[in-house]
């Protein structure tokens, strides 16, 4: 979630308020080694009680918004939502012992999960710097262990633990982004081509603006498009039904062709990402598993296509779109200057789908940071991007593609949520509660409705008997 902040903060909002941040981070790690340390004896002085009332609220609210979403954020939501309302009734129903014991097994079971997961995926994959996230992946199996067994406090400091181990990674990873912007000089991604902050204002300042910045761009405004095949809507033939492998791995159709889709990226100035093998790779069931490693010798030629007219043209139109306004033009410019020098095309690691995730982060970098005039936001905007939503679920999709891979199904997620993370909108939470709420209201109503129409013909059914 971090990194993710500060690509969309960028470095110079970051570094101006870098002091400030060590010491938030240096409070929460404080605080979440203050916790552990006094659970460690079994003896809790924490308020279980009032804190299981406001993970309880914040897992309901988080269920509550969960519909809302499409594609993946309802499964991230739903995930999240329902583990803290689970975690809170654990401590609010049951006796001080059972309700611990239960929490333990819980959060040993996520992190146990999480960390085979990631190391799964790496050893498979094998994309640079593996061999770091199977020693990430068994960091999170050795905390599942110490969850997992009695010692030192019989299951009495699970919930403590668990929020500590949050506060003092939420603490380090805030210090190291507080450091890190400190040590850099402009935005990271593109500061020796677009020069100075100022000029980077300059630049920005320069683009055309549309009369509202409020929710998303309309059809008619200049926007960063990303087109999404996905692997069950391009297949050439009807494809078999796997759920959640066929949307964000590949889709297999009644032939046993295996397609995984395809992701594209355009820009309302010219710019098209669209990174495809020059020759079509033999994607057969028996060679499948080996074409999943990251390494050199699945590197094959790729070609980057011309533009989506001719693309859509030669194949079909794309499944979904996601469009977003706020994105600087230069710097989109200035990435797929440099990108486009190589072609080089691997599977998992440099595919159609990290090309247009790279490209997208090189475009909305710093966007969240800056007012709609160019200049500096202030602290309101950190805490409501800290506080929004879709950062949440945008940070679990971009760790579980930087761990895995990027596929068609995790870009357009992805970008569904940064979509309303870059774009200004309402504040997400009173946005989509106030949604979830007229939703309900009408089911309501619809309900209502449907027993008022069940009565009447029931009456009209009793009348005709009884003339």
């Amino acid at each position: 979630m971090v990194r993710l902040i500060l690509l969309l903060l960028g470095v110079n909002y970051l570094r101006r308020r870098a002091r400030a941040l060590i010491w938030i981070g240096a409070i929460f790690f404080a605080f979440g080694m203050a916790l552990i340390v006094d659970a460690l004896d079994g003896v809790v002085h924490f308020p279980l009680k009032v804190f299981a009332w406001l993970l309880l609220l914040e897992g309901l609210a988080t269920l509550a918004i969960a519909t809302i979403g499409v594609g993946g954020q309802r499964l991230v939501r739903g995930l999240k939502g329902g583990t803290f309302t689970v975690a809170a009734l654990l401590v609010l129903l049951f006796d001080q012992h059972n309700g611990n014991f239960w929490l333990s097994m819980l959060f040993g079971t996520l992190f146990l999960a999480d960390g085979l997961l990631q190391c799964v995926a790496a050893y498979v994959v094998r994309y640079p710097r593996w061999a770091w996230a199977i020693a990430g992946g068994a960091l999170e199996i050795v905390v599942a262990i110490f969850f997992y067994q009695p010692y030192p406090t019989h299951y009495k400091g699970t919930l403590p633990y668990a929020i500590g181990l949050g506060l003092v990674f939420t603490g380090w990873n805030v210090l190291v982004l507080a450091m890190r912007a400190r040590r850099m000089r402009g935005d990271f991604r593109v500061e020796q081509i677009l020069g100075s902050p100022e000029d980077k204002r300059r630049l920005w300042s320069e683009r055309p603006r549309a009369p509202r910045w409020d929710g998303p761009p309309a059809d008619s405004e200049p926007a960063l498009t990303v087109h999404v095949w996905t692997p069950s809507g391009s297949s050439k033939a009807p494809a078999r039904r796997h759920p959640v492998i066929d949307r964000y791995i590949a889709a297999v159709d009644k032939n046993g062709v295996i397609s995984t889709g395809h992701a594209a990226l355009e820009s309302h100035e010219g710019v098209y990402v669209s990174l495809y093998p020059a020759k079509e790779i033999d994607r057969s069931p028996d060679q499948f598993g080996q074409l999943l490693r990251a390494t050199r010798e699945n590197d094959v030629p790729g070609t980057f296509q011309p533009n989506y007219a001719t693309e859509s043209k030669a194949w079909c139109p794309s499944t979904v779109k996601v469009r977003i306004r706020n994105y600087s033009p230069q710097q989109l410019a200035a990435f797929w200057q440099t990108y486009q020098q190589n072609a080089t095309y691997n599977l998992t690691h440099r595919n159609c789908s990290s090309s247009v995730a790279k490209a997208l982060e090189a475009a909305i970098e710093g966007r969240v940071g800056q007012l709609h005039d160019g200049g500096d936001a202030g602290w309101w905007t950190f805490v409501r991007l800290w506080l929004t939503p879709e950062l949440w679920v945008a940070a679990q999709l971009r760790k579980r593609a930087k761990t895995m891979a990027w596929t068609p199904g995790l870009v357009l997620d992805y970008a569904r949520a940064v979509s309303m993370l870059v774009d200004p909108r309402p504040f997400g939470w009173i946005t989509m509660t106030s949604l979830a709420l007229r939703r309900m209201r009408r089911s309501r109503r619809a309900w209502r409705e449907a027993e008022q129409a069940a009565s009447q013909a029931q009456g009209n059914a009793t009348h005709a008997s009884h003339g």
